[in-house]
C-alpha cells in the first residue's frame, strides 16, 4: 500500500468514527411521548444522537449516580406521574435525600424524569432533564 493509499485510509477511518460516535445520549422511556418529542426535537435539528431505553436495557446506575450529583435528586426524581402516585405513602415518605431518591429510582426506573439527555461536548453542565418544545443546550 502506498502512503497516499495509507493516508487516504486513515481519513475514511477517522471520518467514520466521527461520524459513528454521537455527542448526545438521550436516556428514557420509548413509549413516553416527552421522550419521543425530544428526539424528534433533535433529528430535526439536526443533533446526532443515541437512545438509552431504561425498559429494554436498564437504567445504568453509574449515569443516575452522576445526574443526581449534576442536577440534585429533586430535578431527577418524577414525582408528577403515575408511577409515584402508585407507591405507597411510607414508600414515598422514606425519600429525603439523594441516596433513597436513587434507591426508589432504581427499583421504578419510571421515577426518572424524562428524558435526561447527556450533552457531550457540555464543559459546565452536561446533562439536562425534562422537554418543553425545545432544548437549550449546555455550554
Amino acid at each position: 500500500m502506498t502512503q497516499v493509499e495509507t493516508q487516504a485510509n486513515a481519513n475514511a477511518n477517522a471520518n467514520a468514527n466521527a461520524n459513528a460516535v454521537p455527542v448526545i445520549t438521550v436516556y428514557g422511556i420509548s413509549n413516553c411521548d416527552t421522550v419521543k418529542r425530544a428526539r424528534a426535537w433533535l433529528t430535526e435539528q439536526d443533533l446526532p444522537h443515541q437512545f438509552h431505553d431504561f425498559k429494554k436495557q436498564g437504567l445504568p446506575e453509574a449515569a443516575l449516580a452522576q445526574w443526581v450529583a449534576a442536577l440534585g435528586w429533586q430535578a431527577v426524581l418524577n414525582r408528577s406521574g403515575t408511577t409515584w402516585r402508585k407507591l405507597s405513602d411510607d414508600e414515598r415518605a422514606s425519600v429525603v435525600d439523594a441516596p433513597s431518591a436513587q434507591a426508589l429510582m432504581r427499583q421504578h426506573s419510571s421515577l426518572v424524569k424524562r428524558p435526561v439527555v447527556h450533552w457531550f461536548e457540555a464543559k459546565d453542565l452536561p446533562y439536562t432533564v425534562g422537554f418543553k418544545g425545545s432544548f437549550d443546550p449546555p455550554n
